[in-house]
C-alpha cells in the first residue's frame, strides 16, 4: 500500500507525506518539486513515528523565522 498526503504546517509550509509499504518520508512542496527535509534517516519505518515527528518539527522550525513562531505562540524565546 502507498499513498501521499498534502498538508500545511505552522501556517507556513505546504508539505507532502509519502507512505510506501511501511516506510514514510516528508518534503516541503515548492512548485512542481519538493525540498527534502533533513532528518536522521532516509526513510522512517512506521514504528519510528515519534522520531520522525521530532525530526520534522526540528527541521521546519529551523526554517521559519523566530519572529513568526513567537507571534503565533509556538516559540518561547
Amino acid at each position: 500500500m502507498e499513498f501521499s498526503i498534502e498538508f500545511e504546517a505552522y501556517n507556513y509550509f505546504a508539505l507532502i507525506l509519502n507512505y510506501d509499504r511501511g516506510s514514510f518520508g516528508c518534503a516541503i512542496i515548492a512548485g512542481e518539486r519538493g525540498i527534502g527535509i533533513d532528518n536522521s534517516q532516509k526513510w522512517y519505518d512506521k514504528d519510528k513515528l515519534s522520531l520522525f515527528l521530532h525530526d520534522l518539527k526540528e527541521d521546519l522550525e529551523s526554517r521559519i523565522p523566530d519572529k513568526f513562531l513567537q507571534r503565533k505562540g509556538w516559540l518561547d524565546r
